[in-house]
This record gives C-alpha cells, sequence and structure tokens, in this order.
C-alpha cells in the first residue's frame, strides 16, 4: 500500500495526459489493499507457460472517468466471462496501459480477484486505441474482447482483426457512457513473451520515487526519464472537447522565463501527441510527451489542464518496439492523421 502514491506518480508521467485519471485508481488500490490484501507483483518468467493473464483497462474519455467510476463488479464479471470462455481463472492481471489510472487501478482488480500483478503491459506508456498495444504489433490476433460497465452489461466481442476490435468496442464504449472496463488479447505467459513490455509497473514506481525529496523535482524526473525539456511557461489556451469516446482538442503554453518569446502547441487525443513551436515538430507519437507542473514535477492529465497553469513539457523515447515498422503503423503519427514522417525525438531535439 506504501507503494501507490509513487506509483501512481510514475503512471500518470508515463499516461503521456491519458489513460484516466491516478487519484480514483489510487483511491481503490488503497482501498482494495486494506480489504483484501496485499497484492503480490510477478514477472512473466514467474508464471507458468500455461497460466492465463488477464489484461484490463477503462476505456473510454478520461473526462467522463471523473464521474462514473468503476466498482467492483466490472473485473469479477469480466473475469467470470473469461473463465466461462477459457474453462479455468486468470492467473494473473495485467495493466493493458501503464499510464495514468489503468497502470494504478489495475491493483485494485488484482486485490479484489485474489490475483497478481504482472510487471509488465501493452504500451509502456498510454494511447487512446484498443489496438494500439504490443500484443497487436506482434502479431497476436485480437479475436476476443470483454467489455463491463457500470450498468451491469457484458458484452463479447470476437473480432476479425485489431481495428475492428477498436471500432466495436469504441461503439459499445459510448453507448455505455463514454466509459467501460475493458479485456483483450487475453493470452497465456508463454504466448506473452516477446508480445508484452516487461517491467513497466517497476519502471513507474522509480519515475515516481525519483522526485520523493528531491530539491529540485523537476530536474530528478528529467534525469529519471533521460526526458528532453521542450518549454517552460505557461497555459494560455486549451480547446476541449468529448467525442466518439475521445477527449480531443489543443493546448498552447506561452515561454516564460529562458523560454520568452516562445510558443508551443500541443495536440490531444487522450494523450498529448504532437508538439508543435511555430510550425517546427518538437515531437511526436509513439515519443512520449508529458505536461508537469513547473514546481512539483507531477503530471497533468490533458482534462486537468488550465489557463494560467505554469507548466514545463517534457518529451522522451518510446519503447524500441513502438519504432519498428509495424509499431509506426499502428502508433505513429499517421495513424492519428497526421501528415508527418516520423523523426525520434532525440534528433527533433538537436535538429
Amino acid at each position: 500500500m506504501n507503494d501507490i502514491p509513487a506509483l501512481a506518480r510514475g503512471c500518470a508521467v508515463l499516461g503521456t495526459g491519458g489513460g484516466g485519471d491516478v487519484r480514483t485508481g489510487s483511491l481503490a488500490a488503497i482501498r482494495a489493499i486494506r480489504e483484501y490484501g496485499p497484492v503480490p507483483l510477478l514477472k512473466l518468467d514467474d508464471l507458468p507457460g500455461d497460466a492465463l493473464i488477464l489484461p484490463l483497462s477503462g476505456i473510454g474519455a478520461p473526462t467522463v472517468s471523473h464521474e462514473m467510476i468503476h466498482g467492483e463488479d466490472e473485473p469479477k464479471r469480466i473475469a467470470e466471462e473469461a473463465e466461462r470462455i477459457f474453462g479455468r481463472p486468470p492467473s494473473a492481471i495485467m495493466s493493458s496501459e501503464i499510464g495514468g489510472a489503468n497502470g494504478v487501478a489495475p491493483v485494485a482488480w488484482a486485490a479484489q480477484l485474489g490475483v497478481p500483478l504482472l510487471d509488465a503491459d501493452g504500451m509502456g506508456r498510454a494511447f487512446p486505441e484498443v489496438q494500439m498495444v504490443s500484443m497487436y504489433v506482434a502479431g497476436i490476433p485480437a479475436d476476443l474482447v470483454i467489455m463491463s460497465d457500470v450498468a451491469g452489461n457484458v458484452v463479447t466481442i470476437r473480432p476479425v482483426d485489431g481495428l475492428w476490435s477498436e471500432r466495436i468496442a469504441r461503439a459499445v464504449c459510448v453507448a455505455a457512457g463514454s466509459h467501460a472496463l475493458m479485456s483483450d488479447y487475453l493470452l497465456t505467459a508463454d504466448r506473452a513473451r516477446g508480445a508484452v513490455i516487461e517491467g513497466t509497473v517497476t519502471r513507474a514506481l522509480e519515475i515516481g520515487r525519483a522526485t520523493e525529496g528531491a530539491a529540485d523535482p523537476l530536474a530528478a524526473l528529467r534525469d529519471r526519464l533521460g526526458a528532453t525539456r521542450l518549454i517552460t511557461g505557461k497555459l494560455t489556451d486549451v480547446a476541449r472537447r468529448t467525442t466518439g469516446g475521445f477527449v480531443r482538442g489543443t493546448a498552447t503554453i506561452e515561454g516564460t522565463g529562458d523560454d520568452r518569446g516562445r510558443r508551443l502547441t500541443l495536440e490531444l487525443q487522450n494523450e498529448n501527441l504532437v508538439a508543435d513551436e511555430g510550425g517546427r515538430i518538437r515531437a511526436m507519437v509513439p515519443d512520449l510527451i508529458t505536461v508537469v507542473d513547473t514546481e512539483t514535477a507531477a503530471a497533468i492529465q490533458t482534462e486537468a489542464l488550465r489557463y494560467g497553469q505554469r507548466v514545463t513539457v517534457l518529451a522522451w523515447p518510446c519503447d524500441p518496439l513502438w519504432r519498428t515498422p509495424k509499431g509506426l503503423e499502428t502508433a505513429g503519427p499517421r495513424a492519428f492523421g497526421y501528415d508527418l514522417g516520423y523523426v525520434p525525438v532525440e534528433e527533433l531535439s538537436h535538429g
């Protein structure tokens, strides 16, 4: 339970603005541990090869998740449906995305189900669409999606591929009020090897602990991430709307201090996707772009951005999987409709 605050801070940073509010996920995790006991954190090699791994995440617009909070029934209903289909219960829970609440809430879901949490996820960050996971990039069929909502509905989807899993799951999510719990790419431990991003829960904890007691939290966070500082300044404009199960919009930061006279615009789709400074691209997906409070280095989600906030924008390299041809096809800038050829952030920052 003492690890939850650090995990939440790290997941907020890795969320790149999305993944849901870590505060609600933290409260749920602390409450579940108090009620059900601690949750073991296992490596993939700790599981037998035939162990069933249940990836779980919230799907929908983060703005809605503040008011429509998951209860205890949704993960139980999904686990029961998985057991009905596979003939055995899940052996471990895995976060589908380590970013935001979707990285913290699995602690609660694992406690409620009485199973361990896997030290891995499917993104190494947060992405907004169902097919944007390492399992899809690895070629694992997206032939089963199980969803449950606060009304008690359980929906099982048998899509023909990952793109159809996004279309159908998004439609179900919108019908449920733009917020639901989902499991997709259910797989055994043997099949997960090479298809998931390992060690990401531990990484989130390390990122969260980096700023604890630091004299300069922002410098400590940058060092831990190996991040480039894109700008430090004040939020002067935020345009945001919830549509189609996503939060979309832009945020503009006017530079202050040494950055006075500069202006950076962030393009948003749940997460921060592209950083543009006067027509010069400074960073782009799948690399990570996060807005943090300049004084505390606490990450700020897209739905919490407000006029006048004093912020710093950081960017750093994604997991190498996302820089492969399939990874860029899945979650590179063109996957989001931007006519941009991918350039790594480390090249853009020195360009």
